[in-house]
């Protein structure tokens, strides 16, 4: 892996499982309740959010099992839009997922891994095209080799998730433009461009040699020892009408019926051409279809439901840790050591590099009223018993509601 990924590929309740074991027995059954308390209360701020997100998204791409009140205006749409991208992005930001580059889309066009096909994209079809991926592995597989004769070990870079956005342009039979979400697992880095839903398979060089070479030689042959000799008759005949020859000729029965046989040889051969053209195609195609198949997870609004679950269990995480190592750190500590002992410690303790975001951690403390720091700036949070305390108070207050009290009622 080139550069560390900010993902951590540990589940939240491991994280906080972890945690709490270097405690004290006596602090790690109130530190699993602190950390259940705050993924509470984060879970609550994405619920929220989500539901914003997917009311706009049911503004630009409408489901069809769920009634609106009344059709969206032109303007409203594009308000939606507007909303879907922006929360999306920032989703996929929280959710550690890397935005994908214009660079490493076009050498994804030019290099193939798995996928032995050319493909080229319709751009006009879409105004916006976002790609973006988490989960950065080395693989190795079986391919086939020397036409299916022989198979070799291929290694290759490949991501766990891959995220899809395309906003399309309006056209007819799509006036309002459309969104489309999809998210993928275990994409080899070059064949990225597979993703793409405007895609067209086109023939390699090599496929065009695989089906050229053959046709040209036999063709060659149909046409010396079919077609030459049934039309021999025929050029004399033209060559009499034109005067460039003296003696008559007749076409009798027999020529007639050795021209019929060597058209239709030439004729088969044309059409046995095409096919073979056209079933390499498919097979191209169901090729493609298939790796999409087997490596599709969700679409559409599914998708926004596992970025609101990813993101949440990444801010989790993250606060998680913030807390726990500036609360059993002897001194106070700046971002920057912070930072340097959470990655050095899942180094060493689990063998794992990634690229801790301290900011997004501090944050959330920071939130939650449970960051301390001294006049040095050197960090710290408020102890344990005092943070659930403070938490429970914040738990509380998301759920009091002033209910104006009932006029007393008279008496009979």
């Amino acid at each position: 892996m080139d550069v560390a990924e900010h993902f951590l590929p540990f589940r939240k309740n491991t994280v906080i499982a972890l945690c709490a074991a270097e405690l004290p027995d006596a602090e790690r059954g109130p530190f699993t309740d602190f950390a259940r308390l705050l993924a509470a209360l984060v879970h609550h701020e994405f619920h929220e959010r989500g539901e914003a997100a997917l009311d706009a998204y049911q503004v630009v791409d409408p489901s069809e099992d769920e009634r609106v009140l009344k059709p969206a205006t032109p303007e409203q749409r594009a308000a939606a839009r507007v909303t879907v991208e922006r929360e999306l992005v920032a989703l996929a930001e929280a959710a550690d997922y890397t935005r994908i580059s214009a660079a490493e889309m076009r050498q994804a066009f030019t290099e193939h891994a798995l996928v032995k096909v050319r493909l080229e994209v319709d751009e006009g079809e879409f105004e916006t095209a976002l790609f973006f991926r988490r989960g950065v592995s080395q693989r190795t597989e079986r391919v086939p080799w020397l036409f299916g004769l022989r198979h070799r070990e291929l290694e290759f870079t490949s991501y766990a998730k891959v995220l899809v956005y395309i906003a399309f342009t309006e056209r007819e039979g799509r006036p309002n433009g459309g969104v489309l979400l999809k998210l993928f697992q275990n994409v080899p880095k070059n064949d990225l461009e597979m993703l793409y839903p405007t895609v067209r398979v086109r023939m390699r060089p090599l496929d065009k040699l695989l089906i050229g070479v053959p046709a040209a030689v036999s063709g060659i042959v149909v046409v010396a020892t079919k077609l030459i000799a049934s039309l021999g008759p025929v050029v004399l005949l033209l060559l009499f009408w034109a005067g460039l020859r003296e003696d008559p000729v007749r076409l009798d029965q027999a020529a007639l019926i050795t021209l019929g046989a060597g058209l239709a040889a030439f004729g088969g051969y044309l059409v046995r051409q095409f096919s073979k053209f056209k079933n390499r195609k498919l097979q191209l195609m169901q090729t493609l279809s298939e790796h999409l198949y087997f490596r599709n997870l969700d679409n559409d609004q599914g998708v926004f439901h596992h970025l609101l679950g990813a993101a949440e269990e990444s801010e989790v995480k993250e606060a998680v840790l913030a807390y726990h190592f500036l609360l059993t750190a002897e001194a106070p500590l700046t971002g920057a050591e912070l930072d340097a002992r959470v990655e050095e410690w899942f180094r060493q303790q689990w063998g794992t590099r990634f690229d801790f975001r301290i900011r997004d951690g501090l944050r959330r403390l920071r939130e939650l009223e449970l960051l301390t720091s001294d006049e040095r700036g050197g960090l710290g949070v408020l102890p344990l018993t005092a943070a659930r305390a403070r938490l429970d108070r914040r738990w509380d207050g998301l759920f009091r509601r002033t209910i104006p009290a009932s006029p007393p009622v008279a008496r009979q």
